[in-house]
């Protein structure tokens, strides 16, 4: 197995960002032409205005003839039906653009929120769960919010930008070329404080994602901290990254400002420019009064979508910043990955497991694992015992493929791992670890999760079978007691009695308990271990753990230490080797329990 890939950093322009963007949500390009057309015809009512004021004055008010009302009323009444129709455009745009972006979003918040949980869990241990979260969220949240305005005000100022650039090119092509000479230098400018932004937006979004990480852990780490009063030294890291995340938005909002102001500046060269140039036109005679009113108009209308493109581009470069992060967690492939078509299940009936020449270690890090053979037999009972660090765990994992080894083969039935179906697998294997997560529901919805059909008849039988039906009913709510978030409602013990409880009525052909009844008290521990035949009969079942009772009833005892399995077989056997790994750890599970 290799090592979870980084997420690519290469820097994306932003013809290619957009490419990526279009590609990653089909559902914003449906209806997209449409979608322009209309933006297109919403500017004509801007355009309207001036060329009506210049057909008023050259046409009505300084007629041949005199003053001709009839023919501004006119005018009047065709600008005014425009207007109507063209707000009517810009309201049907609006419409299309909002529900296409919220729909592709939404499409896109569920493909990101899945290709992370098709990550491994060497990946996401890698990462700050806010850091992740914060992909899903304000990562995107923040291309939504450009998308909903800036996209809006980008569509309509595109549109405007070019209609207004031919209707003054017909007015006058030298003042046209005057007003674009004025932009010249203003552009050269925003292109550059545009990659500056861009770099510091992208600063902002790590920071946020620090931020959402250390809030996360305060308040789930909360009973931790106020037992070793460490709530200073928590306020004082909360405030380092809220600080950081507010020094970084700030300087992204300087630049933002010094982008704005460049627009301001040029917006006032520019029609001072053209005013001069149209005045010495004018007195020329090659331009006329109602023409030169027209094209200050339209000057005005020329410096708007330039203005607002300066604006918009602050929420332009927060949600480039964004789509970055977004797609360098879906160009992270998973390591560990189902394989799909070309997966197969596992054959029926109760699984054996094999490691063949296996070795595991974490990126980076010494080995875990080193030459692992080893077999258990289908419906076996079998305890894996060791020091801490010594390896458990990490077999636990291996046969579950919530890993992959870096070398050898860990087989199912005689069927390779990575040629499983994540179907057949997920479905036949279960894994309780050692925390035991519950969801703020009830204890039945918990129990349930293994199995959500299962009705209140047989999820009543199970806890029969397991001997916890007293327990439920003692609880005060019975089984629609609500556990809280992360079960902490529960003991420590209660929660690894319902996490026991769910993998039981999922009815796995492999059961693998990952130091599951490690923290229950003695009254719970002697419950478990009257229903423990239960829970084991006639499934293969691996209990990885520190208690004396559970290597006692095991068919099997595997002993692993620094990585290597130095003794397996019958716990009577095994004691009979005093100086051995395990009559040490036999000895020491003597001694705590006396």
């Amino acid at each position: 197995m290799s090592a979870p890939r980084a997420p690519g950093r290469r820097a994306r322009s932003g013809l290619d960002l957009l490419r990526r963007g279009l590609a990653l949500t089909p559902e914003l390009r449906q209806g997209l032409a449409g979608t322009l057309a209309l933006g297109g015809l919403s500017t004509l009512g801007k355009v309207a205005v001036p060329v009506a004021i210049q057909q008023g004055i050259d046409s009505g008010l300084r007629a041949p003839g005199g003053p001709d009302l009839a023919r501004v009323l006119l005018i009047a009444a065709v600008t005014g039906a425009l207007l109507v129709a063209t707000t009517l455009c810009a309201y049907l745009m609006n419409v299309r653009l909002y529900i296409a972006s919220e729909t592709a979003l939404s499409g896109l918040r569920v493909r990101t929120f899945r290709h992370i949980h098709d990550l491994s869990m060497l990946h996401q241990q890698a990462q700050q769960r806010g850091a992740l979260v914060a992909r899903v969220t304000t990562d995107i949240d923040q291309i939504s919010q450009f998308l909903q305005f800036g996209g809006v005000v980008l569509v309509v100022s595109a549109g405007q930008l070019a209609l207004t650039t031919v209707i003054m090119a017909v007015y006058s092509w030298q003042l046209t070329l005057v007003v674009y000479a004025a932009f010249i230098p203003a552009l050269l400018a925003v292109r550059r404080l545009q990659r500056l932004l861009a770099a510091r937006y992208a600063q902002v979004r790590v920071r946020v994602g620090a931020m959402l990480g250390a809030v996360a852990e305060s308040v789930v780490g909360a009973a931790v901290i106020r037992a070793y009063a460490a709530q200073a030294r928590t306020a004082r890291r909360l405030d380092e990254t809220i600080d950081a995340t507010r020094t970084g938005q700030v300087r992204a909002q300087r630049t933002s400002v010094m982008a704005s102001q460049v627009g301001e500046v040029t917006a006032a060269v520019a029609t001072a420019a053209a005013l001069v140039v149209g005045v010495l036109l004018g007195v020329g005679g090659g331009l006329r009064i109602g023409e030169l009113t027209a094209f200050l108009f339209l000057v005005t209308l020329f410096i708007q979508p330039v203005q607002v493109v300066t604006e918009v581009l602050n929420d332009a470069q927060n949600a480039a910043a964004g789509w970055r992060r977004v797609h360098d967690v879906l160009d992270t492939e998973p390591d560990v990955a189902d394989p799909g078509a070309h997966g197969q299940p596992l054959p029926p009936g109760p699984i054996d497991v094999r490691f063949r020449g296996v070795e595991f270690a974490y990126p980076g890090g010494p080995p875990v694992l080193s030459t692992v053979d080893l077999t258990i037999a289908a419906e076996s009972r079998v305890a894996v015992v060791g020091e801490t660090g010594s390896g458990k765990t990490s077999l636990a994992k291996l046969m579950t493929r919530l890993m992959d080894p870096t070398r050898g083969q860990v087989l199912l039935s005689n069927v390779e791992l990575p040629r499983v179906s994540f179907a057949s697998l997920r479905g036949r294997v279960m894994m309780v670890p050692q925390d035991g997560f519950l969801f703020d529901a009830s204890v039945a919805d918990n129990i349930r999760y293994g199995r959500p059909e299962l009705t209140d008849d047989e999820l009543a039988k199970a806890l029969a079978e397991l001997g916890l039906a007293d327990w439920a009913d003692g609880l005060p709510g019975g089984l629609g007691t609500r556990v809280g978030e992360r079960g902490e409602a529960l003991s420590v013990g209660e929660r690894q009695l319902v996490a026991l409880a769910r993998a039981y009525v999922a009815n796995p052909d492999l059961l693998v308990l990952d130091e599951a009844t490690s923290a229950v008290d003695p009254v719970t521990d002697l419950r478990l271990q009257r229903t423990f035949e239960a829970v084991t009969r006639g499934r293969t079942t691996v209990a990885i753990a520190h208690r004396l009772h559970t290597a006692r009833v095991a068919d099997e005892v595997i002993v692993v230490d620094r990585g290597r399995v130095v003794q397996r077989g019958p716990h009577a056997t095994l004691i009979a080797e005093p100086d051995s790994v395990y009559g040490r750890l036999y000895a020491s599970w003597l001694a705590r329990s006396s």
